[in-house]
């Protein structure tokens, strides 16, 4: 159509009204296709001329980009970008005329976290660059796809030789913990029988010894205790996970976990609040399963806040797809260079920690056909959201096996 336009216009004045009339419906319908197509395209696209003045943009690049009202020609492409990263990529990026893929920023959009990748083409026509080409794309959900498959996949990869390692392990931990039972029974029956003269002038000092001997003896029992727990919850994540789902009122569930740790909450100097959703469907769980994962997130709330107080919320709420519910702590938060590691097996920020509590969370959740999600922000605590499917009615299916 351009060409047909250029050698038309070359015969401008010797064209007919009605053969103008014809050329320039024709551009207009091409440009009304053009138009169509560009608000079409998931993917945020600009155009800029050789000084770098915005010329053309879809309306997907004004909503990720934030991008105000424009004229054509009159601003430079960056002086439009909110995200003051991104402009400066931008300015030093046209100006040095380089070519740059998938570059990756955050912005924020009504209060939600979006990750973009930007790209920089320049335009040539015939050996000379005559403008730019600007796409931006919202990666987020591609991101999270990548990171839940990256879970998966090191939550499976742990099945191979750690169960033989865990068990050569989980026995002589077994035999220790009796020999040191053992060896504290033996001292405490050696003191009670020996005569209280026998000691002497030594008596004190005896006693002192006693009393250091059984205290690193109390020591080493409790770290192999620490140890074999690690192992069993390894064992626990590793195996392939047996559910017996029963009909479950998710409410109720949270509501017996909060008694489960209501002393532990109070200890700690932590308010809860429970915003739940009345008449939630039923859904069907392993309940003794599904507690565990809702107590792990709790006490990673209660620890998160330790020592400063703070209120645990915890709500649900339902539509037709599924059962959401979310865990909020107003705790330091979770660095975002975590959040994508926080499931992993064996990741931890504690100095005592095994790194599988929430890798178990993860591997419950999963086993129920439903997804976890954590959001955080540092100084403003976190929320980790499970979403439970519900399960299709029958009226829905026919009405669909009808349709197709």
């Amino acid at each position: 159509m351009v060409t047909f336009i250029h050698n038309a216009l070359k015969k401008f004045d010797k064209l007919t009204h009605e053969q103008l009339y014809e050329i320039l419906n024709s551009a207009a319908n091409e440009l009304e296709t053009f138009r169509e197509v560009l608000a079409s395209v998931i993917k945020g696209i600009l155009v800029c001329d050789k000084r770098h003045t915005l010329i053309l943009t879809n309306p997907h690049a004004e909503r990720l980009l934030q991008i105000p009202a424009w004229m054509e020609g009159a601003d430079v492409v960056w002086a439009l970008i909110s995200n003051r990263e991104m402009s400066v990529f931008l300015q030093e990026t046209l100006n040095m005329g380089y070519r740059v893929d998938d570059k990756e920023f955050f912005t924020e959009e009504k209060g939600v976290r979006r990750l973009l990748s930007v790209s920089v083409l320049p335009l040539v026509d015939r050996g000379r660059i005559t403008g730019s080409l600007i796409t931006a794309e919202d990666i987020t959900e591609k991101r999270m796809r990548e990171v839940k498959l990256r879970q998966i996949e090191n939550l499976a990869s742990l099945t191979t030789v750690a169960a033989g390692v865990a068990h050569e392990i989980k026995n002589p931990l077994g035999s220790l913990s009796i020999h040191v039972q053992l060896i504290q029974k033996l001292l405490d029956q050696a003191v009670k029988n020996a005569a209280p003269d026998s000691f002497g002038d030594s008596c004190s000092d005896v006693s002192v010894s006693y009393t250091k001997f059984t205290k690193h003896i109390t020591t080493v029992n409790e770290e192999i205790q620490r140890l074999n727990k690690i192992v069993v919850d390894f064992l626990f994540a590793i195996r392939p996970m047996e559910i017996f789902p029963v009909k479950s009122d998710i409410n109720q569930l949270i509501k017996d976990v909060i008694k489960f740790v209501h002393y532990e909450l109070k200890s700690a100097g932590i308010r809860y609040k429970l915003r739940i959703t009345k008449d939630i469907p039923v859904v069907e769980v392993d309940k003794r399963y599904f507690k565990q994962a809702l107590l792990n997130l709790i006490k990673n709330a209660i620890e998160a806040m330790s020592g400063r107080g703070g209120l645990l919320k915890i709500s649900t709420e339902t539509n037709e797809q599924e059962i959401k519910i979310d865990i909020h702590d107003n705790g330091p938060g979770i660095p975002e260079q975590h959040i994508a590691r926080i499931f992993e097996p064996y990741f931890t920020t504690k100095i005592k920690g095994s790194g599988l509590g929430l890798t178990l969370v993860f591997k419950i959740i999963r086993e129920h056909s439903g997804e976890i999600e954590v959001s955080s922000k540092e100084g403003e605590g976190a929320c980790f959201t499970i979403k439970l499917p519900l399960p299709q009615r029958e009226g829905l299916l026919l009405c669909y096996a009808d349709y197709i």
